[in-house]
């Protein structure tokens, strides 16, 4: 097959690949300034910085103006020494971050009288830029108060981004209105991008691991908008990490943290059976690094272990009590222990040979093993038991000139996602009279799947400090290169599912579902060997002491050969084409839009992306600056959507029905009693899978995207940073199946009704129809603040305190991509963002208190959330046909706030203390922390019943984070 990309694209990309120096600013930092002597600039003055912990240098060589740029920094402390040809020098110490863009003017004195100068700006952000950022610094991620080690809690502490943490323990990172898979995490400038499955980065989908063991990053920063044009595969926030390093001493660290269920309190579900299910959640690891050449080269490694068996609840659902299950299942319920175990690996080497060149290897394996999918309405046996493996390799090498640097990296990854039904058998579903609603889960479980994403990735990105016009200027380009094979396979129910009314007893169900593969055809798998491209450039242009613009502009291209060159298969066609409905006037749509004969799809090309913004220094002393911009960001569509035209495909699921009391069937479903007997399924299966659900995707599908707007002023008030901003985003085209069933005459409701989707109205020969497509928005409006004043040793204490404030609004629930209850998306209507509060606070704090303690806290409040449910209070009975339910939401307690009080739906405190102990060889730490200090009740669910005459919408289901937990950790510390 001919390579996808043009001759003059291709070279565009191995040029900038493999030709041109190189430095962003995903994992670096840059120091800029000017070099006087007596006032007067002082050009071709050597410039070196020499990282103080491991030695490696960087040089550079101030220009005509007396100009010089550092870039391509590691965060942390260097030594700044300046010579000039003639006499001058001058010294001085100064410690960056990560992103950071620091001014730094030198003034050489007269050998020798110079002196290294502490500058600190470790109090001092860089305030000259138009990012809407925050760095989250390591004495943070090493203070506040958590549970689980993962790096990415505190993400939180910059407004505009919730973290939080479902009812089975799994953690998610949101930015704004949009899912949480519009983020992406740059580790050591490598986009940890999950192309297969939802959440983000790889991972995180439905899992309670952590993304990379904590004791190895170094810092991190949180952009939740008005990032740079190297930022890509994104439409919300962008996390930039840095890892951790060995240095030219030989230091390390051994810890364990452990709690169990004597250490916390018990859940609701516990305290109504009178008693807490065994629980227990273990973290150990290490973490040391040190040289193996002095000012050469250094090795770093970490390994965490975590072990958790934590409790969630069982319930029946629909107001059902245990007593009206039959017996067999009553003992299923309540309380019970889910097991979880994750291994994390980092390895790192580094090798400078001289101060123009750096090389390094990086290593991350992760492994987990967890049952999942065990709470509300599924029972432990009905579960899910998965497997999620992680392989990243990341080598490097840097050069650098007096005006150019080269940041080269080789990637390779391997990660799978793997669930699989705990049990082997038959499933019984117990549901109410209107077959709709689930009661209970139980038997044997319908999940297999197997999702994974394995490649190479070739990426660099430029950057020239020599260009002079009207100001200073930092140019970037960059391109990234990636083949990647993404493997998704399905095979849904595995275990045949038999359904069974509750109010009719336990004897014979009304129907069962099951599943084969299709002879001939396939088993429920999928793979595609995808190419990806992205370009960018970028200006950093200051043209004068008080205006900064940032200008630049990205594309990005993926070729997805399964989705372009499937053909949809012939009977298939015949079908839809023998379909009344779907052929219709009043469809609503058009079938041939989704047919694809192998060659008339195109992969979409018009991901222009510019990214632009300005800042403006009031005073040209960083006290008051004044910042702006607009940047369009663009996401991607994930496999597992595309995916599903293919192993739907070639995996049928066929419906059946039983003559069972108050559910006769009389039509060709009608199932023999022999057919309770699951080994007799399979003889069901047709050599077309007739019956079974198609799924087409539109032949011209775009990229989700978002455009983002903002305006903000930063200020310094003594030691304290503020900083406030108004905010607007629109994210469109967001993945989304519609049903493409149709009536005869093309309707999709029986006039004059709004209610009741035509499932029965199947694709002749098979079942429903979904239709793939875009169509999913939002628009979120918000105020930002934020104040924080940063830990310095001198002071003993830092804190923070993030406001957000967001109006939000989508067409359809963030985190459905089916829409099945009306023809298109206009009849969800636009409504309150589901899980997006108006209100959110978060604030922290760390204090260095007396005889060596430290304490910190960390305080979240956030106003109720909307949630979803079906309203049918105006619903004529049967047999009326002006049926009148409709998409609605509730907020539980309301949102008021300040006035009549503010009614906070989420809110915890959390605290920690530690003591440093000095012993023979290090120093022993001792840490207790505490979790949810006031066991506030943080439910994940709620009775979203209408019509309930005035009766609260009760909390229903698991928690949203644990109730109060004490967890006592150990260090050893060399």
């Amino acid at each position: 097959m001919p390579f996808p990309f043009s001759r003059p694209l291709l070279a565009v990309a191995i040029l900038a690949a493999v030709a041109g120096p190189a430095c962003a600013q995903l994992a670096t930092a840059t120091i800029r300034g000017s070099v006087t002597q007596q006032d007067t600039a002082t050009p071709n003055t050597s410039i070196t910085a020499t990282n103080v912990a491991n030695g490696f240098v960087m040089r550079t060589t101030s220009n005509a103006s007396g100009n010089y740029v550092l870039q391509g920094l590691q965060p942390g402390t260097y030594r700044i020494l300046a010579k000039a040809p003639g006499t001058g020098t001058t010294g001085q110490m100064i410690s960056v971050a990560i992103g950071q863009n620091v001014s730094l003017n030198l003034a050489l004195y007269v050998e020798p009288e110079y002196s290294l100068q502490p500058v600190v700006v470790t109090g001092q952000r860089d305030n000259r830029n138009s990012e809407v950022g925050t760095n989250i610094s390591l004495q943070q991620i090493d203070a506040l108060p958590q549970l689980n080690r993962n790096f990415l809690n505190f993400a939180d502490i910059a407004p505009g981004v919730a973290v939080s943490v479902n009812g089975d323990g799994e953690p998610q990172l949101r930015g704004g209105a949009q899912t949480s898979s519009a983020i992406n995490v740059f580790i050591d400038g490598i986009g940890q991008k999950q192309y297969v499955i939802q959440g983000g980065i790889t991972g995180q989908d439905t899992s309670r691991g952590n993304p990379f063991p904590q004791s190895a990053i170094g810092e991190y920063k949180v952009i939740t908008q008005n990032y740079k044009a190297e930022y890509d595969q994104l439409s919300s926030a962008a996390v930039a990490a840095v890892t951790k390093s060995g240095g030219n001493e030989f230091h390390g660290e051994v810890f364990i943290d452990h709690s169990s269920e004597a250490w916390r309190a018990p859940t609701p579900a516990e305290t109504a059976a009178g008693g807490k299910s065994p629980s227990r959640d273990d973290q150990y690891g290490i973490a040391m690094g040190g040289p193996i050449v002095i000012n050469k080269m250094h090795w770093f490694l970490a390994y965490e272990r975590k072990t958790i068996d934590s409790p969630q609840t069982v319930t029946p659902g629909q107001n059902i009590s245990a007593a009206q299950l039959p017996a067999q299942f009553r003992s299923q319920l309540g309380s019970v222990a889910v097991p979880f175990t994750e291994d994390l690996l980092f390895g790192k080497i580094d090798f400078s040979p001289d101060d123009r060149n750096l090389f390094e290897l990086n290593v991350k394996l992760r492994y987990e093993d967890e049952q999942t999918n065990i709470r509300d309405q599924n029972t432990a046996a009905w579960g899910t038991t998965k497997k999620t493996d992680e392989t990243r390799l990341d080598l490097r090498w840097q050069r650098s000139t007096d005006t150019w640097v080269n940041d080269a990296h080789l990637t390779y990854e391997d990660a799978s996602f793997s669930p699989r039904a705990i049990n082997s058998g038959q499933g019984t579903i117990l549901t109410t009279a209107d077959q709709n609603a689930i009661v209970l889960n139980a038997g044997a479980g319908r999940d297999f799947q197997d999702k994974a994403q394995k490649g190479y990735s070739l990426q660099n990105d430029a950057t020239y400090t020599g260009f002079e016009w009207s100001g200073s200027h930092v140019i970037k380009f960059g391109a990234k290169l990636k083949l990647i094979e993404l493997e998704a396979s399905e095979q849904s129910p595995v275990n045949p599912q038999y359904y069974y009314d509750i109010t009719q007893g336990f004897g014979t169900p009304y129907r069962v579902d099951f599943g084969a593969p299709i002879a001939g055809v396939g088993n429920g798998s999928v793979s595609s060997r995808n190419q990806q491209l992205g370009l960018y450039a970028q200006d950093d242009w200051e043209l004068n002491k008080n205006l900064s613009l940032n200008l630049g502009l990205r594309w990005d291209y993926e070729r997805t050969p399964s989705y372009l060159n499937y053909v949809t298969p012939g009977d298939v066609v015949a079908g839809l084409r023998s379909t009344p409905g779907i052929n219709a006037s009043g469809a609503g749509f058009d079938i041939n839009d989704y047919i694809s004969n192998g060659s008339n799809r195109r992969s979409f090309t018009n991901a222009w992306q510019p990214r632009v913004g300005f800042s403006f220094d009031l005073n040209a002393d960083q006290q008051h600056v004044l910042f702006g911009g607009y940047g369009r960001a663009y996401d991607r569509n994930l496999f597992d959507y595309l995916q599903l035209e293919q192993t739907k495909g070639s995996f049928a699921t066929y419906t059946r029905y039983f003559n069972a009391p108050g559910h006769s069937c009389s039509d060709n479903n009608c199932l023999a009693p022999a057919y309770l007997d699951p080994a007799l399924l399979p003889s069901l299966a047709t050599s077309t899978g007739a019956g079974r659900e198609i799924d087409l995707i539109d032949n011209n599908i775009k990229t989700p995207y978002s455009d983002q707007f903002s305006f903000g002023m930063r200020n310094r008030i003594g030691p304290w940073n503020t900083e406030a901003t108004l905010s607007h985003i629109v994210s469109k085209d967001g993945f989304v199946f519609l049903l493409g069933n149709r009536r005869p005459d093309g309707s999709f409701f029986v006039a004059p009704a709004t209610w009741g989707p035509p499932y029965d109205s199947r694709v002749n020969g098979y079942g429903s129809l979904l239709l793939g497509t875009n169509g999913i928005e939002t628009r979120s409006d918000s105020l930002m603040l934020k104040a924080e004043k940063p830990y310095t040793r001198d002071s003993g204490w830092g804190a923070t305190l993030a406001y957000t404030y967001t109006d939000a609004k989508e067409n359809r629930e963030f985190n459905q991509h089916y829409a099945l209850d009306y023809p298109n998306l206009d009849g969800y209507g636009w409504k309150r963002a589901a899980g997006v509060s108006k209100h959110r606070v978060v604030l922290t704090g760390v204090h260095d208190a007396p005889f060596g303690f430290v304490t910190s806290a960390r305080l979240t409040l956030a106003s109720n959330a909307p949630r979803y449910g079906t309203n049918c209070v105006n619903d004529p009975p049967p047999p009326n046909n002006n049926t009148q339910c409709f998409i609605d939401q509730i907020i539980p307690g309301g949102d008021r706030f300040l006035i009549g009080g503010p009614i906070w739906g989420y809110r915890q405190v959390d605290v920690a203390v530690s003591k440093e102990i000095k012993v023979p060889g290090g120093t022993l730490r001792l840490r207790g922390d505490l979790i949810n200090l006031f066991n506030s009740m943080n439910y994940d669910g709620y009775n979203t019943t209408f019509g309930n005459n005035g009766v609260p919408n009760t909390p229903t289901g698991s928690l949203l984070g644990p109730t109060r937990t004490f967890k006592l950790g150990l260090a050893y510390a060399w």
